[in-house]
């Protein structure tokens, strides 16, 4: 009976990552729309494999006799998912040891912008590529390349600043990190990589906005287009980038959205993320099995 209900919960992820996906719309829409495709599925796997845990590897279903090949199964799916977290972790915990090598520096605002307060602090890497990005976990590092603070005006750099800032102000490198563990988890699911790619770009959209309600929005475009021009550097994990290699279409569409209006996205109500109560659907059958 345990063995049906992986089936059944597997058969209702594939479904929910198989719908039609919403790509276009407004912002709000669609990470709303690729949250909801991208974390049920593996949402729904985990509170089955739970329920058959606290179920146990003996007893009764609805009369029907228990199995402990399937009990076996759902303890391996937990150990991969542990140490795919674990692995995860160290490269990230690497990464932040790693930036302990590079000098910290202070940068100032920019004397026409003053958009920020006081000196922001970064880790300078002696690179000549034009770098910038959030590197850590819950308080992650600035980290910009020689490169970058050498090639850029001070005006551009301080709209690159406030995107980073944004990334900061988002925790975006923490969520990431655990969307980034369910991608790891889930990859032989329909769309994931797809799913995970519309996420990013709707990542840094939501960082473009934040930026260009504090720096001109031409300026923050130009320096995006500056700094995709030059080979990319990159940080395998916890990283938030203010570039990233891709496609034609995604840049021109971060360009398009910085140069259109720089509204806030609009919150969406509360009870719209009514639907991860549909993850907790495999616990209603713990009262069966005895």
């Amino acid at each position: 009976m345990h063995f049906i209900l992986i089936l059944g919960a597997i058969a209702i992820a594939a479904l929910l990552r198989l719908a039609p996906s919403q790509l276009t719309g407004d912002w709000t829409t669609r990470w709303h729309n690729a949250l909801f495709r991208f974390l049920l599925p593996p949402s729904l796997l985990l509170i089955a494999a739970f329920a058959i845990a606290c179920m146990g590897p003996q007893g009764q279903m609805i009369g029907v006799q228990t199995d402990s090949i399937s009990y076996c199964l759902v303890l391996g799916w937990f150990i991969v998912a542990l140490l795919y977290g674990g692995q995860l972790a160290l490269k990230g915990w690497q990464s932040s040891r790693d930036l302990h090598r590079y000098p910290n520096i202070q940068l100032n605002a920019a004397p026409t912008l003053q958009t920020r307060p006081k000196p922001l602090s970064a880790r300078l890497l002696e690179d000549s590529r034009l770098f910038s990005a959030q590197i850590g976990f819950w308080q992650p590092e600035l980290v910009i390349t020689q490169g970058l603070l050498q090639t850029l005006s001070s005006e551009h750099l301080e709209a690159v600043l406030a995107h980073e800032q944004a990334h900061c102000h988002y925790r975006d490198t923490f969520w990431f990190f655990w969307l980034g563990w369910l991608r790891r988890l889930t990859v032989w699911l329909p769309n994931t990589e797809a799913l995970w790619q519309e996420l990013l770009v709707l990542r840094e959209l939501r960082a473009d906005r934040w930026a260009a309600q504090r720096v001109d929005s031409l300026l923050l475009a130009e320096a995006l287009l500056q700094v995709v021009s030059t080979p990319a550097l990159e940080w395998e994990t916890a990283c938030a980038a203010f570039s990233r290699p891709v496609s034609a279409n995604r840049l021109q569409e971060r360009i398009d959205a910085l140069l259109d209006d720089a509204r806030s996205p609009r919150k969406m109500p509360w009870w719209t993320w009514s639907w991860g109560v549909l993850a907790l659907v495999p616990l209603v059958t713990l009262p069966f099995h005895s």
